[in-house]
């Protein structure tokens, strides 16, 4: 009974409290009651604000509860928003950010729940949904990022200069299917005009300067730095709006998360949102700090053209993934197309457009 008493006490001052705000529907029930502005549930111990676990005044906990989730990217200036998302959650939340070298491991960690969301290639993306995987892409992480390198000082300047050639790529990357597509479009085919040699992104540089490739297509900073270091020239930008586009990444989650915690995912989606407009009207911040994951910042200066932070996903960009998707496949990257609709959902993206408006 002084349970009770005491649980009653507890709920009329709180109701109390916030009538005096005049923002939230009370709904009572057996146990205790639901407030649907902000969606609190009172039990005996404490209370859930937006699915994250605070404990009240009378818990074992005076502080209250944190919830930390776990965030996947990469140290690079393009992937950079999750190390920012802080500065934007709700009160509440504590993100912690890992740090991969590959989509691949990222999308494991996820896959295992050891991480809540992560950055992808987009090119993964499809690859994972179409051998079944349950991931879902919820916001766009980058775009652009990409160029077409030849050795400086030689007779290439354009892509169509390139035939006879030899030239650098990663197999199975989206980088691959850029290169494909360029080489194809000035009248190339890469199976009888050049010779696709296959190299390791960090080693295209050092290849292309000792004259062991005449060329490589490959993601910031690795065209900046050629351009920088005097062994490189960019020949072309392989960006075609009619097909591909400009896209490139995205931000990843497991459909589970989606189903059982949609006000995590949206609280996400917003913060990797507003990190993304921060970072975009601070680019001086932007680039310093990524400068601290050993990128000098005179190269990542002349990368900023090329590199596109983004969050925003529509109809457009899912058409372009599906281009994306159907050369992959052209290719044998994949065997079959995944369900489009269901890899990318563009619910939390459309909301916190509404939100930011």
């Amino acid at each position: 009974m002084h349970n009770k008493k005491l649980f009653l006490n507890l709920v009329k001052s709180l109701i109390f409290r916030l009538a005096a705000a005049s923002v939230f529907i009370i709904i009572l029930s057996g146990s205790g009651f639901i407030l649907s502005g902000f969606g609190f549930i009172l039990n005996g111990s404490g209370f859930i604000l937006n699915g994250y676990a605070f404990a009240d005044q009378n818990s074992d906990s005076s502080q209250g509860k944190v919830i930390s989730c776990k965030i996947g990217t990469w140290k690079t200036a393009q992937t950079i928003q999750p190390f920012f998302y802080d500065k934007f959650v709700p009160r509440g939340l504590k993100t912690e950010v890992l740090h991969f070298t590959n989509p691949g491991d990222q999308k494991t960690a996820l896959l295992a729940g050891e991480l809540d969301m992560c950055g992808t290639t987009l090119a993964h993306a499809i690859h994972s949904a179409s051998r079944g995987q349950p991931v879902v892409v919820v916001a766009a992480l980058c775009n652009k990022c990409s160029a077409l390198v030849a050795r400086e000082g030689g007779d290439l300047s354009t892509v169509s200069d390139l035939k006879g050639k030899k030239i650098g790529y990663v197999p199975g990357t989206m980088h691959e299917i850029l290169l494909r597509e360029t080489l194809v479009r000035n009248g190339l085919s890469p199976e009888r005009d050049v010779l696709l040699t296959r190299v390791d992104f960090f080693d295209m540089g050092m290849a292309l300067a000792g004259k062991g490739i005449d060329a490589f297509l490959s993601g910031e900073p690795f065209p900046s730095l050629a351009v920088l270091k005097g062994y490189g020239k960019i020949i072309s930008y392989p960006y075609y709006g009619e097909s591909i586009g400009t896209i490139n990444a995205g931000m990843l989650v497991r459909k589970e998360t989606i189903k059982e915690n949609p006000q995590l995912v949206h609280d996400l989606v917003l913060a990797h949102a507003m990190a993304t407009r921060y970072l975009l009207a601070n680019q001086k911040e932007w680039l310093e700090k990524s400068s601290t994951f050993g990128v000098p910042l005179d190269v990542l200066e002349k990368a900023a053209s090329n590199m596109e932070l983004a969050w925003e996903m529509d109809e457009l960009f899912i058409s372009q993934a599906r281009a994306l998707g159907e050369r992959m496949e052209a290719l044998g990257v994949i065997k079959k197309q995944p369900d489009y609709e269901s890899l990318f959902n563009l619910e939390f993206v459309e909301k916190v457009k509404k939100e930011l408006e």
